[in-house]
């Protein structure tokens, strides 16, 4: 079998030609064939404004069509793709491009207004996403070529364009695909180097065990500019033959819930953050009538009940799925244990960008309650501990998907590894007899208790996340005490014509409540209310390191 990242690509668009491939949601889509005729005009365009293999060429706007091809485009050239979150501040993109030395970028309408090239000398030439036009270059060829795209691709393919026109270039496993520069959640970003062989791995991984099939519907939730959404939202359907639907807005709940009922989705990828806010506002409040408790302890109606709830569950996502994938974070233990014992088939991944990101993952049917799964294809995971399966300690992984360092940074880079090549996570874990993951925290976030307890910050928040009136929480260590920074769900309290007075009150009969299941030394002693959501990263995790100053 060819290891081939770009094979894999290349045999997707010649297979699935005539299928819808990308779609913007409310409006423009894409066949396959669509997609390769634009790629080729964008090669036209690297020629013609002097990009090298090699060379980095950065990408940054909301997701989108074009994103994608640009994307596409970059690989099968055998550049350096560089994706930047949109959301990023301009100095923010200003420093990548920069550091990154990218010499194209490709960029939407919403940054491109805060940015000056001036800023960013490295960069010869500056496109338009929204339509691949030039908003600025250095090149007076491309300019010319831009203008005479059409004539230019004519003039390469004479004959009719089939797919048998489709040859890309093939990589070496080693070479260089893309740098993807962490959001860092408790550090400063770091341009994350990744390989062919990364991308092939948990590409081949994705189409042996996820089960997406020709035609199925996808819609890209998570941004693309972060691995965990471009490897599982884009990249495998892409390479799976199926249709790609991207929301162009920012994912609101209410949104979301549109678009699910409209697209009805074959697979869904998320964050945790995602499911738990749709199945707090449309599912528990009905199954929490005290009509439906009652019946449900009741035997044989149960049974119906359940299986009427699972019905409203997959309902509202659509209700054709046929896996509800969660990652980037832990998903809350009672909407896990509500999940389950419905059957409804989700299962919880876990991966970190530098392996590209897959580390663990399982089946729905045999995935178990509070793991993420086992080691995929091509990856090992040890526990830096004498007893791995009940002792606490970091998770260690080691194998194809790794990345090869950190750009420009050979400090940090030596500090991620081992000698024998195993990659620190960072994160705290236990493995199981039978190779299940269950994940205890960031090392980074564990706060030594009085007498030397390991307390996890992450655990605390998940019961208080469960609580009347919290939509999220941060547990936080100030003068050897633990404070809880609650920002709280401001919907749900003015609907119940609760008060300012009020709702401090009772965010503090929470903070009681959760106490009294509480060891002493991982007590809250105090709350402190925010009138503003935390700031997180592009896999929705907030940013501790902004909070624990």
């Amino acid at each position: 079998m060819e290891q081939s990242f770009i094979a894999l690509l290349e045999d997707s668009i010649k297979k699935h030609w005539d299928l819808s491939s990308l779609t913007d949601y409310n409006g423009i889509s894409y066949t396959y064939k669509d997609v390769a005729v634009k790629i080729e005009k964008l090669h036209l365009l690297f020629e013609h404004s002097g990009i090298k293999k090699g060379d980095k060429i950065g990408l940054c706007s909301r997701n989108c069509s074009h994103w994608a091809i640009a994307f596409l485009a970059a690989l099968t050239y055998k550049a350096i793709a560089v994706p930047i979150l949109h959301e990023f501040k301009s100095d923010n993109i200003h420093h990548i491009i920069n550091h990154s030395e990218a010499r194209l970028l490709f960029v939407g309408d919403g940054n491109w207004a805060t940015l000056d090239h001036q800023h960013m000398p490295t960069l010869e030439s500056i496109i338009r996403m929204e339509d691949f036009t030039i908003r600025h270059t250095k090149k007076a060829e491309l300019i010319t070529a831009r203008e005479k795209i059409n004539e230019l691709f004519e003039q390469k393919f004479s004959t009719h364009f089939t797919w048998q026109n489709i040859r890309y270039p093939r990589e070496n496993p080693e070479d260089t695909a893309l740098i993807n520069y962490t959001s860092g959640t408790t550090s400063a970003s770091k341009g994350v180097i990744l390989p062919y062989r990364s991308m092939w791995s948990n590409l081949r991984f994705a189409l042996d065990k996820m089960g997406y099939h020709p035609g199925d519907r996808l819609i890209a939730i998570l941004t693309m500019a972060h691995m965990y959404g471009l490897a599982f939202e884009f990249i495998y359907p892409f390479a799976s033959g199926s249709q790609i639907y991207f929301l162009n807005k920012t994912p609101s709940p209410r949104i979301i819930s549109e678009a699910f009922t409209r697209i009805r989705p074959h697979l869904i990828v998320a964050v945790p953050l995602i499911i738990e806010k749709i199945i707090r506002k449309r599912v528990l409040p009905q199954i929490n009538r005290p009509h439906i408790k009652l019946l449900l302890k009741l035997p044989y109606i149960h049974k119906k009940i359940k299986a009427r709830i699972r019905q409203k569950v997959l309902d509202a996502f659509g209700g054709r799925f046929k896996l509800f994938a969660v990652g980037g974070a832990a998903l809350n233990l009672e909407i896990e244990t509500f999940l389950a014992s419905i059957r409804f088939p989700f299962t919880v991944g876990y991966g970190m960008t530098e392996c590209g990101p897959g580390i663990s993952f399982d089946n729905w049917q045999t995935f178990r309650l509070g793991s993420c799964g086992k080691a995929i294809d091509r990856i090992e995971i040890r526990i830096d501990s004498p007893d791995p399966q009940n002792t606490v300690g970091e998770i260690m992984v080691k194998g194809t998907n790794l990345m090869k360092g950190y750009y420009k940074n050979i400090q940090a880079t030596q500090n991620a590894f081992t000698a024998d090549g195993w990659l620190h996570t960072g994160d705290l874990g236990i493995l199981d007899s039978d190779g299940y993951l269950y994940i205890k925290g960031r090392s980074k976030n564990m706060i030594l208790g009085p007498s030397g307890q390991n307390i996890y910050p992450e655990e605390i928040e998940d019961r208080l996340n469960t609580m009347p009136y919290v939509s999220e929480s941060l547990v936080i260590e100030h003068d050897g005490k633990l404070i809880a920074l609650i920002y709280p769900d401001l919907e749900a309290a003015q609907n119940a014509r609760i008060t300012q007075e009020s709702l401090a009150k009772q965010l503090d009969h929470n903070r009681k409540q959760l106490n009294e299941h509480l060891p002493a030394y991982s007590q809250i002693t105090r709350i402190r209310i925010r009138q503003q959501e935390f700031e997180k990263t592009p896999k929705k995790s907030i940013k501790r390191y902004l909070y624990q100053k």
